[in-house]
């Protein structure tokens, strides 16, 4: 496994893999890896020949007092996971590499970014089709892998890969849990006790929300209150927001329909999470 931290060099070890005729797969992760991201690489290892995952704390997808600074980092301890997953090469640029002094060209995708975390977020997800369309461009993969726990986030890139015809096939893999069904996530290290403990309620209640709707509710009002209420009845709990969606625009949705996407971000503490079920029906 090689390790880069220059654009220029990985482009010349992509396309010597290339020149061999290798397939090329991209993960791409913010680092402190967990089984989450490492489902992805073995994914990535499983369907092509040559697999790329890039460390890159992107600082454009972080808002003013978010947690750009404290996020946690361990490249040493990530160097090692990424090469028992069969990694070929870890690009961990710094962030001088991926944005030249004199940047000024971001790539937007409209409506998809407006709701869910984009409410609360507003810059975020410039940052982050920003930072993959470079990365796409540095590493010419021929699929990109992506968490299905970041929804919104998937189905901004999916679009904006279409959009752009950017080339690149985008794969989506399942939410990956702690045995008690909190989805693994980097931030889940910022958790107390008492929070880590009271966690787990997300994905309960959109799971007892997908319930619902199985049983025949179609009034996204009413599965929306009945999510909020479950989460709110865990005392270190404080919603951003519950959603239902339609997956194609990412608009709320009022009647429900087709395939939407059931999503949550909450508060517990300080540290907010987010998770999501997609919920298909007649």
């Amino acid at each position: 496994m090689k390790l880069s931290r220059g654009k220029a060099e990985v482009r010349a070890l992509v396309e010597e893999a290339r020149g061999r005729g290798a397939s090329v797969g991209l993960v791409p992760t913010m680092g402190y890896l967990h089984e989450g991201h490492l489902s992805l690489v073995r994914r990535a290892r499983e369907q092509n020949d040559y697999v790329v995952l890039s460390i890159f704390v992107n600082p454009t997808q972080f808002g003013p007092g978010e947690d750009l600074e404290s996020y946690p980092r361990d490249l040493e301890s990530d160097l090692e996971l990424a090469e028992q997953s069969g990694v070929d090469l870890v690009f961990a640029p710094e962030a001088e590499e991926m944005y030249a002094p004199g940047h000024r060209t971001w790539v937007e995708v409209e409506e998809l970014t407006r709701g869910l975390c984009g409410r609360s977020r507003p810059d975020h997800f410039r940052g982050v089709t920003t930072v993959v369309t470079k990365l796409f461009g540095i590493c010419r993969p021929d699929r990109a892998y992506f968490g299905q726990k970041d929804g919104q986030q998937a189905f901004v890139i999916g679009r904006m890969t279409r959009d752009l015809d950017l080339g690149v096939e985008v794969v989506v893999a399942p939410i990956v849990r702690e045995a008690d069904g909190l989805a693994l996530s980097s931030r889940n290290v910022y958790l107390s006790e008492e929070e880590r403990r009271a966690a787990p309620i997300l994905q309960r209640a959109l799971c007892e929300g997908e319930v619902t709707v199985g049983a025949g509710e179609r009034d996204a009002e009413a599965v929306r209150s009945q999510v909020r209420r479950r989460i709110e009845g865990a005392p270190e709990a404080r919603v951003d927001y519950v959603e239902l969606v339609s997956t194609e625009t990412l608009q709320s949705v009022e009647l429900i329909a087709g395939e939407v996407l059931l999503a949550a971000a909450v508060f517990f503490g300080k540290t907010r999470l987010i998770d999501n079920v997609i919920i298909k029906v007649p």
